[in-house]
């Protein structure tokens, strides 16, 4: 984020039955629909004794199962004592295998649903200022393998005992994203073995870890924990490590690809042996000897020069969602020692070409496979208590393809690996890098949050470059690392991360910032973080200037985005939902803890001003989810129109932000229950594969084609109409021809006066293709009163408005009858729900952002679900069918039903089954 004051699931694998439901009721995906559990006095917390049974397979790594967790201010016995099989941990919550203490403590039930009203607050800070103790048992039947733990998660620091004896002290095990791999094989014993982490309390401005600096009301703990797995590995003498392909793509062929395959192969013993390493990639097969002295490591090397099977004909080519398939490869590894197997190791990964040159402008401009593209993204949260959840996260990503968007921005809050397997799956681009506004800047960004580094810093943080470069390198979602956000590295570290890149064989685009910085290595970033991140009108996207449409703005968006009624009710009180439409300069605790971000009343006063003051909380809500429609939308169209302007090209977008990692009322397209409103549909409207728009600047209608092919013999028709549906004009252009890769064609440009058109009125925009399909409908609500931006006064989140346009016209558009049919088809564990609309009034008024809802017998709704389209417009006479694709069990055993309203449609709900 730009620099900015300081501020004023389901679990995949439990310990028992009790954190399971525990996590069911507060996690990611379930826990939304359900209320709190009861709390339970810390006595009746009794952690289930089972112990992870670790796998005695070469090559094996078994994550522990969970653990249990108290406060070192509560459990006065020793490390060795607590670290030794058979404590017995009385009164210690369970956790599980990723967790903050938080979250445990949530999922016992110990505090109130932190998602609703104040409750977050309410949970006492100082409980969290001590160590806690992660303690965990493993099962270990067959001693004669070495044994090893391997982890890196720790939140802070920790040091770390294995049955009564320290093996690592919070010196060596610190920052969360430090790889540690600990031999205790010596320590071992057959049967039940412990292990026990004390984990340090997490600062973000004095340790290399992770923060949230304004984006919501930080968690008490600041994410105290383990977030990672922490796996038992078993091998025989030599161990395989670092296995990983770097690739080489013949662009823009695509004819060939070369494979180059690295391992390092380690001998653990005390003697020297030799190990005969082989590996298989499909039908290509390779193996070596390598002789190893004691504790030796060595670098194996298969490349297409010495294995020609390496030289791919014909490669399966990885893209991005929407631009071709996602095939992946698979690189199995053995290590043998005498014959018998030592270790093991597998590696998925992509075969793609990945580069971000610098434009004639400056500006950075990513190449995928040799085929330029416009960054269309939004920055990613995780929950705000770091709980992963598969499903809810996959549900994420799927609406990001759902969308239109190619890329996502982890700026920090690196996902486990699970996420970017994930997003390999499904086409989604990421850019990972690191934070700002904490310790991981604060040796470079001046008076901004974070302490100066000491020199036990540097070590930290290249290892910390090192383990995500190897952790990261091999997924070919992963296009870039952005090794600053707000400010770039100085020479130390710079040379430091690159270092760790190189040695770690990365081989794609590294940027010195996300703002417009350079390091001294690596130059300009090409990027730029100008901001807004407050409310502007959409026709600030338009300009070429600050925050608007030209090279690749990092962060950026309007700022709030108010949620559904629905998601609203759950996370705010009555008396809080009264001050949210009443009351602009109230402090709304569920935007942020920046003083700068801490109310409403920029919004809300644009809100009144364009749309007129709200008349319930029902109203505000509704003309939020307008505006919100219109802008999220304007500034995807802005940038994609001018990602082929001739001199400024728009390169790049991330919506600041994607999604929240709790209940907010900012910088989100989908909200924390994964509800779809206004900005949603408005990104998923502007992000169509061949798309028709209105320019705010210059009044031009443009066909933006986002397919590779080029397309031919469309037409384009542009109508304005009055609010009460009386036409002022109508045009037309017919043999419109586009390029493919996301060129643009202007089709018409509307006049600049109409004459008798009333001061707010609508435009209707169609794309037919040459057999007279409608492709495209673009509906806009405008003003001949134009939005006033004082550029003058633009601050780092803002630029002020000082006139705004009259859109209160719209109030006075009659009530529009839409019907509704609706049936359901499931198979599969899937259900498709088909909604046909239809305007059935006599008047000519049009139906304006007709919404459909999926929900289940209670008026829930059913989420997530991916809609064809939603928040449509219709003139009388038309009809659209929508369908809607979900998970049939989201449905509770309930039969669908959907729930149509509008601006100027009177909400009712009708069958769907």
């Amino acid at each position: 984020m730009f620099p900015r004051p300081a501020p004023g699931h389901r679990l995949a694998t439990a310990i028992g039955l009790l954190a399971l439901l525990g996590y069911l009721t507060t996690g990611a995906w379930s826990g939304p629909h359900s209320p709190a559990p009861p709390l339970r006095p810390l006595a009746e917390l009794n952690p289930p004794t089972r112990s992870t049974q670790v796998s005695s397979a070469a090559g094996s790594a078994t994550p522990l199962a969970g653990y249990a967790v108290q406060s070192t201010a509560k459990a006065g016995d020793s490390p060795a004592a607590v670290s030794s099989p058979g404590y017995p941990a009385r009164g210690w919550y369970p956790a599980g295998p990723r967790s903050t203490v938080l979250a445990a403590l949530l999922a016992a039930g110990v505090y109130d649903d932190p998602f609703r009203s104040t409750n977050l607050e309410k949970i006492p800070r100082a409980d969290f200022e001590v160590p806690w103790w992660y303690r965990s048992d493993f099962t270990v039947a067959d001693t004669t393998r070495r044994t090893l733990l391997d982890f890196s998660g720790v939140v802070s620091a920790a040091d770390v005992y294995v049955n009564g004896r320290q093996v690592a002290t919070a010196a060596d095990v610190t920052g969360v994203y430090t790889h540690h791999e600990l031999d205790v094989t010596s320590l071992v014993r057959p049967g039940v073995n412990s292990v026990a982490f004390r984990v340090r309390p997490n600062e973000p401005s004095k340790d290399l870890t992770t923060g949230w600096l304004d984006w919501l009301q930080p968690p008490p703990d600041r994410n105290m924990g383990i977030v990672r797995d922490v796996l038992v590995r078993r091998s025989g003498p030599v161990a395989l490590r670092d296995a990983h392909v770097i690739t080489e793509l013949a662009v823009p062929s695509l004819a060939t690809a070369g494979l180059t395959v690295r391992a390092q192969a380690r001998n653990d013993s005390g003697t020297a042996v030799t190990a005969e390493v082989s590996g298989a990639i499909g039908g290509t097969r390779f193996r070596t000897s390598v002789r190893l002295a004691p504790h030796e490591s060595r670098t194996v090397t298969f490349s297409p020069a010495d294995v020609p099977g390496l030289r791919l004909r014909a490669p399966k080519v990885w893209w991005p969602a929407g631009m071709g398939g996602q095939p992946l490869y698979a690189l199995d590894l053995t290590a043998r020692v005498a014959g018998a197997t030592s270790d093991t190791a597998h590696r998925t990964f992509g075969i793609r070409d990945v580069r971000a040159p610098l434009n004639a402008a400056g500006a950075r401009r990513y190449v995928i496979n040799g085929r330029p593209l416009l960054i269309r993204g939004g920055g990613w949260s995780p929950d705000e208590f770091l709980r992963w959840d598969r499903g809810y996260a996959e549900d994420r990503l799927r609406y990001a393809v759902d969308l239109g968007l190619n890329t996502l921005r982890l700026e920090g809050h690196l996902e486990p690996d699970e996420f970017f397997e994930l997003a390999d799956r499904l086409g989604v681009l990421t850019l990972p890098g690191w934070e700002c506004c904490d310790k991981w800047e604060g040796q470079v960004n001046g008076t901004e949050n974070g302490e100066k580094w000491t020199p036990a810093d540097y070590p930290v943080a290249k290892a910390s470059m090192a383990a995500e470069a190897a952790r990261l390198r091999d997924h070919p979602s992963v296009i870039s690392f952005l090794i600053g956000s707000d400010f770039a590295p100085d020479a130390t570290i710079e040379k430091n991360y690159l270092d760790a890149l190189r040695a770690a064989d990365w081989n794609l685009p590294v940027i010195a910032a996300a703002s417009d910085k350079s390091s001294p290595r690596l130059g300009r970033s090409g990027m730029k973080m100008t901001g807004p991140y407050d409310w502007v009108p959409p026709d600030y996207w338009y300009a070429k200037r600050e925050g608007g449409a030209t090279g690749f703005n990092s962060e950026t968006s309007a700022g709030p985005s108010i949620p559904t009624l629905d998601t609203l009710r759950r996370m705010l009180t009555p008396a809080e939902l009264d001050s949210l439409w009443r009351d602009p300069g109230a402090r709304q605790y569920h935007r942020s803890p920046s003083a700068t971000f801490g109310t409403l009343s920029l919004y809300d006063d644009a809100l009144a001003a364009r749309y007129g003051a709200p008349t319930g909380l029902a109203d505000y809500v509704r003309k939020a989810q307008l505006a919100q429609y219109e802008n999220v939308r304007a500034q995807f169209e802005a940038y994609g129109r001018n990602a082929t302007d001739r001199t400024e090209p728009a390169t790049g977008v991330i919506h600041w932000m994607f999604d929240s990692g709790w209940t907010s009322l900012h910088w989100q397209l989908t909200d924390r229950y994964l509800d779809q409103g206004g900005a949603y549909f408005g990104a998923k409207k502007a992000g169509e594969p061949l798309h028709i728009q209105y320019a705010y600047d210059d009044h031009s209608v443009a066909v933006v084609n986002n397919r590779h092919a080029p397309e031919r013999g469309l037409t384009a028709r542009a109508t304005l109409f009055d609010p009460d549906g009386t036409v002022r004009y109508d045009g037309t252009a017919g043999g419109v021809s586009v390029a493919g890769d996301g060129a643009h064609a202007t089709a018409l440009t509307l006049p600049a006066s109409v004459p008798g058109l009333a001061r707010t009125y609508l435009l209707r925009l169609l794309l037919t293709d040459a057999d007279g399909r409608e492709v495209s409908r673009n509906v806009y609500w405008l003003s001949t009163e134009p939005d006033t931006l004082d550029w003058e006064h633009t601050t780092w989140w803002y630029t002020p408005t000082t006139g705004y346009a009259d859109l209160t016209g719209l109030a006075s558009m009659a009530p529009v009858p839409v019907t509704a049919t609706a049936t359901t088809r499931s198979r599969g564990g899937t259900s498709t729900t088909t909604v046909t609309l239809r305007n059935t009034t006599e008047g000519q008024t049009p139906s304006l952002l007709t919404d459909v809802h999926l929900v289940d017998g209670r008026g829930a709704p059913v989420l997530p679900v991916r809609w064809s389209d939603n928040e449509v417009g219709l003139w009388p006479g038309e009809s659209v069918t929508l369908t809607a694709v979900y998970r049939t069990a989201d449905l509770r055993g309930a039969a669908p039903r959907v729930r149509v309203s509008g601006w100027n449609t009177p909400e009712r709900t009708v069958p769907a089954a």
